[in-house]
């Protein structure tokens, strides 16, 4: 995260509020693991995806 502070009177304050600030629930990615189900190799799928815009 970048801040750009223009003004340098309230550099106390600012870095409080950052101290402070509530981080964002991160993403559990296991959840969804195994929950695509395919026939076909997962290779060939990502080579024929990426070809679309060809």
């Amino acid at each position: 995260m970048v801040l750009v502070l223009k003004n340098s009177k309230d550099i106390k304050k600012v870095k409080e509020l950052l101290v402070n600030r509530q981080n964002k629930k991160k993403l559990d990615a296991k959840k969804f693991c195994g929950a695509l189900k395919v026939d076909e190799d997962a290779l060939v799928i990502q080579h024929r995806l990426r070809n679309e815009w060809d």
